[in-house]
C-alpha cells in the first residue's frame, strides 16, 4: 500500500469541524470551481463567436474561389471559363465537398421612398442552398432549374424593411454600364444571418439574370465557390485547389486564381484571431486566482500539522515522503473543486446553448444570442491543463516542510 497516498486520506476524508484549514480548504476549493468554470464559459463563448462568424462568411462565399486573375477586387469580376477537366480535378481534391458556379454584379435598388446598393449574386441549379435555408425566414429558395424562376430572388429581412418591402412584393433593381439597364424582380425568399456587413449587401437571383446583363455565354462565371468537410484543413486544400488552377489559362487567354475565405477578407479573421488573446489572457487570472487560493489553503495544511510532520520525521521518514502527503491531499481537493467548475461551467453552457437565455444586440455582435459551443478536446485539454498547473503550483509550498525541525517540534509540544 502508498503509505503517503493512505494518509493524505485520512487526512482529506475525516477532517473534524474545529479544524483551523477547514475554511481555508472550502475556499481554495470554491476558488478551483469557480475559476474553471469561468474558463469554461470563456473558451465555450469565444469559439462558439467564431464559429458563428467564420459560418456566415463562408455562407456568402464559399471557403475557396476560384476567379479571374484580372479581377480588381470589386464585385464587378472579369468572367472566366471552367472547363470540365478542371472542375473534375478540384473535385477529386482530398476534402472537397462541394463545388458551385456564381455570377455578381453590383446595382441599386429604387423604391417609391428608398433607394439601397447591393450586390445581385447568380447562383444556378448546382448551388448548395443549405446555409441559406437555415437563415430563412419568409418564403422558400429559388429553384434555378427553371424559366420560371429566372426574376424571382431571396432578399435580406434587413433590406425589405429598409426599402419597405414584404414577401411577394416587386422591385426594380438598375444597372450601371454603358447605359442604365433595369431588371424587375420578385421577393420569394427572405434570409436574415444578422452578419448586416453582407445581409445589406447580397441579394440572390439565378445566376442567368446577371450573365445576361453581363452580355456574357452560358459558359462565362465569376467564378467557383469551393466548400470543404473541414475548416482546419482550409490551407492545405487552398494548396491543393492553386496546384491545380494556378499558372493555367482558359481559351481566352485569362489566367485562373484561387483564395481561401480568409485570404479574401482577412480584416475579419484577425478580429476573430484577435479573441483568441482575450481568451489566453482570462485563462491566466482564472489560474492565477485558483493557484493563490489553493496555495494559501496547503500552507494553513502545513502550519495545522507541524506536530504531525515532526512526529514523521522523528520516526524516519523523508522530506519528500512528508511532501508527498500533503501533495496527494492537495490532489483530493484540486480534484473535488475540478469536479464542480466542471458541472457549474458546463451547465451554464448548456442552459445558453438551449435556451439562448443572455441576448446580445445583433447590429453589435451580429448574433441574437451569446454563442456557445461545446468543444470536447479543449475541454480535455483545459481541465488536464488546469490540474497540471494546479498540481505544480503546490511543489513550491511544500518545500516548507523541509524547514520543520522535529527536535524542535517534539520540544515545544
Amino acid at each position: 500500500m502508498n503509505l503517503e497516498y493512505f494518509i493524505a486520506k485520512r487526512i482529506h476524508f475525516r477532517q473534524g469541524k474545529k479544524n483551523v484549514s477547514r475554511p481555508a480548504v472550502r475556499i481554495a476549493i470554491i476558488g478551483i470551481a469557480m475559476g474553471l468554470a469561468v474558463m469554461l464559459l470563456a473558451v465555450a463563448i469565444v469559439v462558439g463567436f467564431k464559429k458563428e462568424i467564420r459560418n456566415k462568411t463562408i455562407g456568402f462565399g464559399g471557403h475557396i474561389q476560384v476567379t479571374n486573375y484580372d479581377n480588381n477586387n470589386t464585385f464587378e469580376m472579369n468572367p472566366i471559363r471552367m472547363n470540365n477537366s478542371m472542375l473534375k480535378d478540384i473535385k477529386a481534391i482530398s476534402g472537397v465537398r462541394h463545388v458551385q458556379h456564381f455570377v455578381t454584379k453590383p446595382g441599386i435598388i429604387k423604391t417609391d421612398n428608398e433607394f439601397q446598393g447591393i450586390i445581385l449574386k447568380g447562383i444556378g441549379k448546382d448551388f448548395d442552398w443549405s446555409f441559406f435555408k437555415s437563415n430563412l425566414v419568409e418564403g422558400e429558395v429559388i429553384d434555378a432549374s427553371t424559366d420560371n424562376a429566372r426574376n424571382d430572388v431571396v432578399i435580406s429581412k434587413y433590406l425589405i424593411n429598409l426599402l419597405g418591402l414584404k414577401l411577394g412584393d416587386s422591385f426594380y433593381t438598375y444597372f450601371i454600364q454603358d447605359q442604365v439597364r433595369a431588371r424587375k424582380f420578385k421577393i420569394v425568399g427572405v434570409y436574415s444571418t444578422n452578419f448586416m456587413e453582407y445581409d445589406k449587401m447580397f441579394v440572390i437571383t439565378d445566376l442567368r439574370n446577371v450573365q445576361q446583363l453581363n452580355n456574357w455565354s452560358e459558359d462565362q462565371y465569376s467564378g467557383l465557390e469551393i466548400l470543404i468537410n473541414d475548416y482546419d484543413q482550409i490551407d492545405r486544400v487552398g494548396d491543393d485547389v492553386f496546384s491545380v488552377v494556378g499558372n493555367k489559362f482558359t481559351k481566352d487567354q485569362d489566367a485562373y486564381y484561387s483564395q481561401t475565405i480568409r485570404q479574401m477578407n482577412p480584416q475579419i479573421f484577425a478580429w476573430l484571431d484577435l479573441l483568441d488573446l482575450n481568451v489566453w489572457v482570462i485563462l491566466g487570472l482564472m489560474l492565477a486566482v485558483a493557484g493563490f487560493n489553493m496555495i494559501s489553503g496547503l500552507l494553513i495544511l502545513i502550519l495545522e500539522r507541524t506536530t504531525m510532520i515532526g512526529v514523521m520525521k522523528s520516526m524516519g521518514s523523508t522530506n519528500w515522503s512528508v511532501r508527498k502527503i500533503f501533495l496527494y491531499h492537495s490532489f483530493f481537493l484540486i480534484g473535488k473543486g475540478m469536479l464542480w467548475g466542471n458541472i457549474i461551467g458546463l451547465s451554464l453552457c448548456a442552459i445558453q446553448y438551449y435556451t439562448g437565455i443572455i441576448p446580445l444586440d445583433e447590429t453589435a455582435y451580429y448574433v441574437p444570442t451569446v454563442p456557445v459551443s461545446f468543444n470536447w478536446l479543449y475541454i480535455g485539454l483545459l481541465n488536464a491543463g488546469t490540474l497540471m498547473a494546479s498540481v505544480l503550483m503546490m511543489i513550491g509550498p511544500s518545500y516548507l516542510i523541509t524547514k520543520i525541525s522535529p527536535a524542535k517540534i517534539i520540544r515545544y509540544e
